[in-house]
């Protein structure tokens, strides 16, 4: 009887981006839950989800006056004190000494512009990312310049 010896775990993308989205169920926004994860070597090396900064009360208890508002999706954001998921695992890293350089982050949602520059002087390597969020022809032509490769992730069909 000859042995099956197909893979059957989930290939490295899939694994870190549901990784990423258990990660986003610890997000106090209370407007969009957020996560990345930031991976070297097939390792996780740090996290981060979106909300308020550190010792500010949480968004969902009224920490961003913002985001407790009746703005507008997209309206308001030089309001909003929330920080995103790929600028909270860059912090988190920074804050334990831990160097970012030729890894990779998977995010939920596609990365803005100024995570994005983030991004890059972080030395990170590769975004992978899920949904849209604010990807704009600007970041894209960011990172195609500063040789981050930047590549939406597309679960694989079973």
């Amino acid at each position: 009887m000859e042995k099956n010896n197909v893979d059957p775990r989930p290939d490295w993308d899939s694994y870190f981006m549901e990784i990423a989205r258990v990660v986003s169920s610890r997000a106090n926004c209370s407007r969009r839950k957020v996560a990345a994860v930031v991976v070297k070597d097939h390792q996780i090396i740090s996290t981060g989800y979106n909300g308020t900064p550190r010792g500010v009360r949480n968004c969902f208890e009224g920490g961003c006056a913002r985001c407790s508002g009746k703005a507008p999706s997209g309206t308001s954001l030089e309001e909003c004190i929330c920080v995103h998921a790929e600028q909270n695992a860059i912090c988190q890293a920074a804050y334990y000494g831990i160097r970012l350089a030729g890894s990779t982050i998977y995010v939920t949602i596609s990365p803005c512009l100024t995570c994005a520059k983030l991004i890059v002087n972080a030395g990170i390597k590769e975004v992978v990312y899920g949904g849209d969020y604010a990807f704009t022809e600007q970041t894209e032509k960011l990172f195609q310049e500063a040789k981050v490769v930047c590549r939406r992730f597309t679960p694989p069909s079973n």
